[in-house]
């Protein structure tokens, strides 16, 4: 886009972090991105937060992308220095090309290169359809989609021009597209927003059937109800929990913690032979728990 959306205060927050950095580095004894490097968009609070600080924990050195509250990304990123880990902040809009490019251009020169990318950043802004307006529309595809393809982007040319390290990973790179349980199941009242999720998800799956014969993997997570500032009417108090729950089988309602591990593995070695598909991090949501007892 020629120029940036106007960002809000719904899509981060100001809380403090729930995360201990060393509690989290005991859980990867192997390291399993040690000596890799990792971009996370929107990664000052929510899932970015968990996402980011398990991949460092894991080994990698990050970068906290953020657009508003500096100084929760900051705080991040202290954290993960003062547990022995590489990361810095750097502000980009994920809508404005020219700061992506620039993002990814302080982060090979400062790292060196990157090896992971997590187009993370996504937000709602919800509406009845015939109430829907315009602006609500293309803020919710410039974020959700249009930022992911540009983060993408960068992160294949960045591969490519460094070429494979084997002695680091046995692929070239690494992209986890954030999407969404709502990649395939409708959301009424959301049209903007399971759009974006259906649009992310054959961005994915496109990208990767184009890329896989250069040794890069594409892939994405698809949360379920996780709990993170942007959702917190749904799960704050015990009445909107207990109804939450009547969509999980698994009958809580998920972390940034939950994501935040499976990114690892996607990332890491140990799923090196998938390419192309979602991951649905959702304790089962999408087994459509309205019809358990026959609909």
């Amino acid at each position: 886009m020629a120029s940036a959306v106007k960002w809000d205060m719904e899509s981060t927050s100001t809380n403090p972090p729930a995360f201990d950095q060393a509690s989290l580095i005991r859980r990867y004894p192997q390291q399993p991105l040690r000596n890799q490097v990792a971009v996370v968009t929107g990664a000052n609070s929510g899932i970015g937060e968990g996402v980011v600080r398990h991949m460092a924990a894991a080994g990698a050195a990050v970068v906290v992308n953020y657009v508003v509250h500096p100084e929760a990304a900051q705080a991040i990123v202290d954290d993960i220095v003062h547990a022995g880990g590489k990361a810095i902040a750097i502000e980009a809009d994920v809508t404005s090309e020219d700061q992506v490019v620039e993002m990814f251009k302080q982060t090979v020169q400062t790292f060196g290169t990157v090896d992971i990318a997590v187009p993370n950043t996504g937000l709602q802004r919800d509406s009845r359809f015939e109430e829907m307006t315009l602006d609500q529309w293309n803020f919710v595809i410039a974020v959700n989609l249009t930022g992911q393809f540009l983060c993408a982007r960068e992160a294949v040319r960045e591969f490519l021009r460094r070429g494979p390290r084997p002695e680091i990973s046995s692929a070239t790179g690494k992209i986890i597209h954030m999407s969404s349980v709502h990649e395939f199941i409708p959301w009424a009242g959301h049209v903007n927003y399971g759009a974006s999720k259906g649009g992310v998800m054959m961005l994915m799956k496109s990208l990767a059937q184009e890329v896989a014969d250069r040794k890069i993997r594409v892939n994405s997570i698809g949360p379920g109800a996780i709990k993170t500032p942007i959702n917190t009417a749904a799960w704050a108090t015990p009445e909107a929990e207990h109804k939450l729950l009547d969509l999980i089988p698994y009958n809580r309602v998920g972390i940034a913690d939950d994501i935040g591990r499976a990114a690892v593995w996607l990332a890491s070695d140990d799923s090196d032979y998938i390419t192309g598909q979602t991951l649905m991090v959702d304790g089962g949501m999408t087994l459509m728990e309205g019809f358990a007892t026959g609909g």
